[in-house]
């Protein structure tokens, strides 16, 4: 289905919802092409292709509100499911809130090219998607003795849609991204220590296609025969590809849910100090060929750049529409596209030789984070540092604190940004963090 016939279809339906009783609709109708494939020690594993239509539908009457989905595109089907979704709703809790967005706030036309489709993936065919998978299993199977298993992936998907409303919005997207990973485990005197890295591009030219396995393997067998280090404060530097797991709690806690839910700690904090001030965040939606550019939210709000927190001043929330209303904020959007961090001088490297004494974490194994406090605790995983030297892989030790008090000890970020990630975030220098251990 083309754009114009999703676009069609939409209306229809819209239109159908209005007579049938609803009083404002939101319609969206997207397909997927994806393909997965997993090689599991020299042999295929899995592999899957699939090609999904769907059509969502948000209705809006008597202030009641639900949402419905279905992949069924025959028109008499589709006004069946659209008269019975309706006559559901009326059975649900009246809720004041629920509308549509303003219109003033919704994108038109227009709005820069950001380039984040490749048509070229889907001519790319099935043999040669096995074969990249093979190539990084080629790379480190058999290639040492230690070795136990070794795991390689091939993702790619095209998704393309059309979002309408019932109070004039009108918008199309298209985004691609293709993916080679590899998972290796091997042997050591004290356990089985395993180890993932991939790559990931929105072209498939762009991909890069060597060295996955190799760096998988490298990666696990330094993390053989562990220690752990006595407990205590630490410098600490988190890794660029593992440093969105702290950020996680802090994103969660600047969403207006959160916000109204009484599960943030960063509640009444707009325009203070919330970390330290070397950190800048700014979420820019418009970065060319950029894993989360988009000209428009799932709403269909305006995507524009604005700043988040800038020299650890918070500036702004996501927030979205409905628990805007009910928090009496303005919108700007429930959600993130890139976020882009202001980044130091030096890369990982260089920091790593900086050190005196502390540890790199290079992962994390559970734990959690009190939205309402702050207060989190989580298992890591990395390497013991003394002089600008590795000394040793530690684990089964845990980072505690409070995320009020915790961002506070960021002292440098550096400049080693993963650019193929929407949370373009490098590697963190923390100072007098708490690790327990032994």
């Amino acid at each position: 289905m083309n754009t114009n016939e999703k676009y069609a279809l939409a209306d229809i339906v819209i239109e159908h919802a209005l007579k049938s009783g609803a009083e404002q609709v939101s319609v969206s109708v997207f397909d997927n092409r994806s393909t997965e494939i997993e090689i599991r020690d020299q042999l295929i594993d899995s592999l899957k292709e699939s090609n999904r239509a769907n059509l969502s539908i948000s209705i809006y009457v008597d202030k009641k509100y639900s949402s419905h989905s279905t992949n069924r595109m025959n028109r008499e089907e589709l006004f069946r499911f659209v008269e019975e979704a309706i006559a559901s709703t009326r059975f649900l809790a009246a809720d004041e809130y629920r509308s549509l967005p303003d219109p003033e706030l919704y994108y038109r036309e227009g709005g820069p090219s950001l380039g984040i489709f490749d048509k070229s993936i889907d001519s790319v065919d099935a043999k040669t998607k096995i074969d990249l998978a093979k190539k990084v299993m080629d790379e480190v199977y058999g290639k040492d003795e230690r070795i136990l298993s070794v795991s390689s992936y091939y993702y790619d998907s095209l998704a393309n849609g059309i979002k309408v409303t019932s109070n004039g919005f009108r918008g199309s997207s298209e985004k691609t991204g293709v993916q080679l990973a590899a998972e290796v485990s091997v042997k050591s005197n004290t356990g089985r220590p395993n180890a993932f890295w991939y790559e990931s591009q929105l072209f498939f030219d762009k991909l890069r296609k060597e060295g996955i396995g190799t760096k998988a393997l490298d990666r696990a067998l330094k993390k053989s025969d562990p220690q752990k280090v006595s407990s205590g404060l630490y410098n600490v530097i988190v890794e660029n590809r593992v440093a969105a797991n702290l950020l996680s709690p802090l994103y969660e806690s600047l969403l207006a849910s959160s916000l109204y839910q009484k599960q943030s700690f960063l509640i009444g904090k707009q325009g203070k100090p919330v970390t330290s001030e070397v950190l800048t965040a700014i979420d820019d939606p418009h970065i060319p060929s950029g894993q989360g550019s988009r000209l428009f939210d799932d709403e269909g709000l305006k995507a524009v750049r604005r700043p988040i927190i800038e020299k650890g001043i918070l500036k702004d929330y996501y927030i979205d529409t409905y628990y805007g209303k009910k928090l009496g904020m303005k919108p700007t959007s429930g959600s993130s596209s890139n976020v882009v961090f202001e980044t130091g001088t030096r890369n990982l490297d260089e920091l790593l030789a900086s050190m005196k004494k502390g540890v790199l974490i290079t992962g994390f194994i559970g734990g959690n984070c009190n939205g309402s406090t702050g207060d989190f605790s989580y298992g890591i995983e990395g390497f013991y540092i003394e002089d600008g030297k590795t000394i040793h892989p530690v684990n089964e030790m845990n980072i505690a604190g409070n995320m009020n008090k915790f961002w506070f000890n960021l002292k440098e970020l550096g400049n080693d940004v993963k650019e193929d990630d929407s949370i373009r975030l490098p590697s963190l220098l923390f100072e007098g963090v708490q690790l327990s251990g032994i």
